[in-house]
């Protein structure tokens, strides 16, 4: 009997130092630049744990938790959207302990945004880190007239103006054009209908289009090079040629700009998830929120840090999002499945008739 008791003994401080000794390892497995090497280093000396950082990004996320259940991260960051259809589809996280949270942190509305968007069955799974928009990078001197999506149809920037062949610009356009695609997730036939009615749009103004944007970086040398005076691009971009030449910015449009948002959640077999809060709790304090803005360009949800950005940063923001632009901002929400599939489709319909357009004109 005393045996088994001191075999038990043994087992159970073993267990007890290789839990105290995960907590010590942060694995974390994010975007590119949203965990600074500064910021590590405060944190690390602050804690003593030790941050391992893994790059990716939504798809990859996805992918790497679906195997091992997440067993090899502690703490990952999806955008909001992609969330609850992943957790129902594949139970690949864990519901979130607010109580260990300090969400005074926190914008309110955004962290009550997120809250909704990433509840499953009355559990939350994330919460706000990082943000930024879809929207307008402008040539102000060439494209004053241009103030929403549909607008790069305008003869004014005929031949100069450009955005991608994806889903952000099919969005986009229906809330130009008055309708809400977000309103119809659940309404699938209405939903078909809306895109079908931008997919005509984007096709009668196709003389308008300088080209189909895929590499941001070529983007903006258009721009430097006056090939393009308007574009639906995101805030940053505008932001970098606004450092360069002041006539150029990214500008939220007329009907709002479409947001999307980082967050922090647990992988469903995690391993120090005491550590993961104490990083969330860490990086969302307003000073060091300020210097994660300073590295990736894009804010955060952390309240009380816009007191400490650069003023020029600052000021950039303030031109871009004007008196009531970021209540207007239109936050993806769960994508339903299935609608991507349509949406992939009715995109594929789109480029082929500009191919046969291309080739006709040829």
């Amino acid at each position: 009997m005393i045996i088994k008791i001191m075999i038990f003994a043994v087992v159970f401080i073993s267990a007890a130092t290789a839990a105290q000794a995960d907590q010590k390892i942060l694995r974390l497995l994010t975007w590119q630049g949203y965990a600074p090497q500064a910021v590590i280093k405060r944190f690390t000396q602050k804690t003593g744990i030790k941050v391992l950082v893994t790059r990716s990004n939504n798809e990859d996320m996805i992918a790497r938790l679906r195997g091992p259940g997440g067993a090899d991260f502690d703490l990952v960051q999806p955008s909001q959207d992609q969330i609850a259809g992943a957790q129902m589809a594949f139970n690949i996280y864990k519901p979130l302990d607010l109580t260990k949270i300090n969400t005074d942190l926190f914008i309110p509305g955004m962290l009550a945004m997120t809250r909704k968007y990433t509840t499953v069955n009355g559990k939350v799974y994330g919460v706000p880190y990082i943000w930024g928009a879809s929207g307008l990078i402008l040539d102000t001197k060439k494209a004053a007239k241009v103030k929403d999506f549909t607008d790069l149809c305008d003869r004014t920037v005929k031949g100069r103006a450009s955005y991608r062949l994806q889903r952000p610009t099919l969005i986009g356009f229906a809330f130009s054009m008055g309708l809400d695609p977000f309103a119809a997730y659940s309404n699938k036939a209405l939903y078909r209908s809306i895109l079908k009615t931008v997919a005509k749009k984007l096709l009668s103004c196709t003389n308008n289009i300088n080209n189909y944007w895929t590499s941001g970086e070529a983007l903006l040398n258009q721009f430097r090079s006056r090939t393009v005076l308007a574009a639906m691009a995101w805030d940053t971009g505008g932001w970098k040629l606004n450092s360069e030449k002041s006539r150029f910015t990214f500008m939220a449009p007329k009907s709002g700009a479409l947001g999307w948002m980082d967050t922090f959640a647990l992988p469903r077999k995690s391993h120090a998830d005491t550590a993961a809060y104490q990083w969330i709790n860490f990086v969302m304090q307003a000073k060091i929120a300020a210097k994660i803005t300073a590295v990736t360009g894009n804010f955060t949800a952390s309240s009380g840090a816009d007191a400490y950005i650069n003023p020029t940063q600052k000021k950039r923001f303030l031109v871009s999002f004007p008196k009531n632009a970021m209540e207007q901002i239109h936050w993806y929400p769960p994508i339903p499945v299935g609608l991507k599939a349509f949406e992939d489709k009715i995109l594929g319909k789109v480029k082929a008739e500009i191919s046969r357009q291309n080739l006709a004109k040829n």
